[in-house]
């Protein structure tokens, strides 16, 4: 005959300040791992959501980010000859040659310096990435020393402000338009005339060719046909894959450390958990002798007790979670060790956050409560009974 879950819960209850300390020592932990996986998932959520499906990245073969490539102008002019490139509604190829050059920038108001993207569009840039818009002020001139400013840099960094200036590449540039590229790594980065920028930094090939695709069910042979021409130096991408990429490193080592973390204070929570179950047992002993005279068999003790610790690691799974959920309202910016540039992100938390964090509450209850529980369940009834 199984004892009722009620049990193990009015137990809890009666021990309510133990119950709540021991509970908040699982919930610090809980917190800990879940903010973990979140800045993890943040990352990679604003770098992916960078990129589109349909779209194409070439950068030079073996190149881990733009700012590492360089793609001459005639292999860039072979690109956009493919006939897989797609067309817009102005009859010109949906294909932006685009230039990605690293700039140092001091922060606001602590003049701590930090690596920006500048990025060198060219007029089909703003219609490959729909998620950009201008939030205020107005587009560049073409052949202009004028530029646009994420609203992420706008924000964090001197002179990004719209009407404010920036010098760079022996120039003063001009910020004439904000622009909102939501939650993307975009909003990171300052766009200029591609062409400006190339003669301004003296470079003269492009570091990307992005493009939209008609099919996108036909990159495969597109990607084997770029690779292999012999005229190219190239190695074609899908966008998303691209942008992934960019954040394996970062958010492996992001992981590491928050698992690192986690395993040392989970140690101590144990104990705590364990040491709650076993003071619970022992100012408990004639109450389980009593249990089991009632004819409540051991495996029954032995499931109660353990109920107690699950349920600790779950209130403690429960609290943590939700104190982990308020880091969504806090952006950080860290550099990405792909492109060692400045990029700012949130913390994502998601159902399977969420689902990882309470159960590992709850094999942390588990095995805080588990010896116990054993102890408790080989009790004898004459022995239990004579306790005082």
């Amino acid at each position: 005959m199984p004892i009722p879950v009620s049990y193990s819960f009015r137990n809890l209850w009666t021990r309510r300040l133990t119950t709540v300390l021991t509970a908040s020592g699982m919930a610090l932990v809980v917190f800990v791992f879940a903010a973990t996986l979140m800045l993890a998932e943040g990352l990679q959520k604003t770098l992916v959501e960078t990129g589109s499906p349909d779209n194409v990245v070439v950068i030079r073969k073996a190149s881990q980010s733009e700012v590492q490539s360089g793609v001459e102008r005639l292999q860039a002019s072979i690109v956009e000859s493919q006939p897989e490139v797609a067309i817009g509604a102005d009859g010109r190829a949906l294909l932006a040659k685009e230039l990605v050059v690293l700039i140092n920038l001091n922060k606001r108001g602590t003049s701590k310096p930090a690596n920006v993207v500048i990025r060198g569009i060219s007029p089909a840039s703003l219609a490959l990435r729909p998620q950009v818009r201008l939030a205020e002020g107005r587009m560049p001139r073409p052949g202009s020393t004028e530029i646009l400013a994420g609203r992420s840099i706008a924000r964090r960094f001197e002179g990004a402000g719209i009407g404010e200036h920036l010098r760079f590449a022996m120039r003063d540039w001009t910020v004439v338009g904000i622009f909102d590229a939501g939650s993307t790594g975009f909003s990171s980065e300052i766009w200029g005339d591609a062409e400006q920028l190339m003669q301004s930094f003296r470079r003269p090939v492009y570091s990307s060719v992005t493009f939209r695709l008609k099919d996108p069910s036909r990159f495969d042979g597109l990607k084997q046909r770029l690779e292999t021409d012999p005229r190219l130096t190239v190695e074609a991408k899908r966008e998303t894959k691209y942008y992934l990429d960019q954040s394996e490193a970062m958010a492996k080592f992001l992981r590491i450390l928050g698992l690192t973390l986690t395993i040392i204070f989970s140690l101590g929570a144990v104990i705590g958990a364990m040491i709650t179950m076993y003071a619970a047992v022992a100012n408990r002993v004639t109450e389980i002798g009593t249990l089991r005279a009632l004819g409540f068999k051991r495996r029954s003790i032995l499931g109660a007790f353990v109920m107690e610790s699950l349920f600790l690691g779950f209130l403690g799974g429960i609290l943590g979670v939700v104190s982990a959920s308020f880091m969504q309202l806090i952006t950080i910016s860290t550099m990405n060790w792909q492109s060692f540039a400045e990029l700012a992100f949130s913390f994502t938390l998601t159902p399977g956050i969420i689902v990882k964090s309470l159960g590992f509450s709850l094999g942390m209850g588990l095995v805080g409560g588990i010896l116990p529980a054993f102890r408790a369940a080989r009790m004898e009834i004459v022995e239990a009974l004579r306790a005082t």
